[in-house]
């Protein structure tokens, strides 16, 4: 879809430009957040007749966005897992429950302003972008742990992590695939015997290797 940006967003342009973007993100994020406007002529004219008025607002955005990434930027927010010996989360942390944890912490955040590179699976200090504006991304550090008092061990530095045996890290192994196979629609019972085949050909390939 065609669409005219109304701010600076991203990658994808600046207030003004005519660009393409899918029809998924422009119904869904876009348009009915008054980002963009459908490129039509009469939304062209619109956008001509308003753009001082725009570019206004925009400004004034800007300025206040800067006033809370003042006060967020290197912020620290602690989300309670669960998760292995290893660190490996049992799951992970959605940018729903990092909006959560920010919000808690006294600033209104939501979900669709947390940036995620990668998906957090594992415990330990996390960056995460938070989009105020498209030229305003404070960064803000989730400490992620299996307790409060883990959560302050991990803010002075401390490795909460231990090395597995030979058994766990198969056991855990086992554990991660079945998790893979039941995200992938499997029913438990075939989760189960999913992760007892992966424990079985974990447990066998040391002996291969001996072999050889």
């Amino acid at each position: 879809m065609e669409v005219i940006l109304l701010e600076r967003i991203g990658r994808i342009g600046q207030m003004g430009d005519v660009v393409t973007v899918k029809d998924g993100y422009a119904r869904n994020f876009l348009l009915p957040r008054g980002k963009a406007l459908r490129a039509t002529d009469a939304n062209r004219k619109r956008f001509e007749s308003e753009r001082a008025q725009l570019e206004a607002h925009d400004l004034e955005r800007k300025s206040d966005a800067e006033g809370v990434a003042g006060k967020l930027n290197g912020e620290n927010f602690i989300v309670i897992r669960q998760a292995g010996e290893n660190g490996q989360l049992y799951g992970s942390v959605s940018t729903r429950d990092i909006a959560t944890a920010i919000s808690e912490g006294g600033f209104t955040i939501d979900r669709r302003q947390v940036m995620l590179d990668r998906p957090i699976k594992a415990l330990g200090l996390h960056e995460v972008r938070i989009h105020l504006h498209g030229e305003v991304e404070p960064h803000v550090v989730i400490n992620v742990a299996r307790s409060e008092d883990e959560a302050a061990r991990q803010a002075r530095g401390e490795d909460v992590t231990r090395t597995l045996t030979e058994e766990e890290e198969d056991a855990e192994a086992a554990r991660i695939a079945a998790e893979e196979l039941f995200e992938e629609g499997a029913t438990p019972d075939e989760a189960i015997e999913g992760e007892g085949k992966a424990a079985a050909e974990a447990k066998a390939e040391p002996e291969e290797d001996n072999a050889s």
